[in-house]
Formats: C-alpha cells, sequence, structure tokens
C-alpha cells in the first residue's frame, strides 16, 4: 500500500498568542475542503494524560510502561517513555490528508506565525520557514524588513489563509 502524500504545516508564536484559536478555525477550513485533518501539540509542561482517579491513572500510578482507553469511536494510547521525535508522531497519522503541528517554532517545518499586538512586535520564527505567512493584527511596514516579501493576514482572514495554502499546495 503506497503512503499518500502528507501536508505538514507548523503554526507557532508565542505563549497564549491564538495559536489553538487559528489551529481550530484552519481545521474546520480544511476539513470543510474534504481533508482529513490532525493535530501534533508540544507542550513544554509535562501535561496529565491520565485524570487523576480513572482507572488509567491508577494503572499509572501503580506502574504500568503505558494504557490505552477505548471505545466504539475512539482510543488513546499513553506511553511512559521519553517523548518520539515529531517526524514518528507524524507517522502516527497515516489517514491524514494534512498534519497541524502546534508550537515547533525553531523547527524547520513550513509555518504560519502568530503575532499579536497584546504580547510582541516581533517574529520568534527564522524567516525562511514561514511559508504559510503571518497572521497578525500588525500592518506589514510595522513589522520591519524581516518580514518582507511574506503574505500577511488579519487575525479574521482563516479563509483568505486557507485558500493560499490551498493553493500553494496544488502547486
Amino acid at each position: 500500500m503506497r503512503q499518500k502524500k502528507q501536508r505538514i504545516l507548523a503554526v507557532s508564536g508565542v505563549k497564549n498568542f491564538g495559536k489553538t484559536t487559528l489551529i481550530t478555525k484552519l481545521l474546520t477550513e480544511l476539513k470543510k475542503r474534504g481533508l482529513e485533518v490532525a493535530v501534533i501539540k508540544h507542550d513544554g509542561h509535562d501535561f496529565q494524560a491520565d485524570v487523576p482517579d480513572t482507572d488509567s491513572w491508577k494503572y499509572a500510578q501503580a506502574g504500568a510502561c503505558g494504557t490505552c482507553v477505548f471505545s466504539e469511536q475512539k482510543h488513546m494510547v499513553i506511553k511512559y517513555m521519553s517523548a518520539l521525535s515529531t517526524e514518528k508522531l507524524i507517522q502516527t497519522f497515516s489517514e491524514a490528508d494534512v498534519i497541524l503541528l502546534e508550537g515547533v517554532k525553531y523547527s524547520e517545518y513550513p509555518k504560519i506565525e502568530v503575532i499579536r499586538r497584546r504580547n510582541s512586535s516581533k517574529s520568534v520564527c527564522d524567516p525562511s520557514y514561514l511559508w504559510g505567512g503571518v497572521m497578525t493584527d500588525y500592518r506589514p511596514e510595522e513589522l520591519g524588513e524581516m518580514l518582507s516579501g511574506i503574505p500577511f493576514f488579519g487575525l479574521e482572514e482563516t479563509g483568505r489563509l486557507t485558500d493560499y495554502i490551498m493553493e500553494k499546495w496544488s502547486k
């Protein structure tokens, strides 16, 4: 069986800038276009996967190396080990047409960066990877020469951003 061509796109920016909001809106737009989309989120704070006092939490507390919880509609696998590389995590979603990565601002994946007035006035990503552009409430000239030539989208222009991404993917 041949692996389908997956599109990988990171949504980056500093903490509490709207990455999750943008990903949620992009998901909706990409699904409208008939694409299967998965999301991989980096959490720098070692998230709590098991809710205290649930069965899977009790198994973890007792020393399980991992747990799997499943139902008719979904499943969740938790492994208690060092994190896999982003590439290995991407491989776990072979059914996805598109994988959106949240965070990974220092990676070499193509990116969209969210830059908002309330928290920052500069890009934190290498501009050579800002393939999808910048989503912002700034005007391009306010962010300086570093982002010259990179497409800008307003914070509410998710449809236009998705059209732009789809056009780039089709080339």
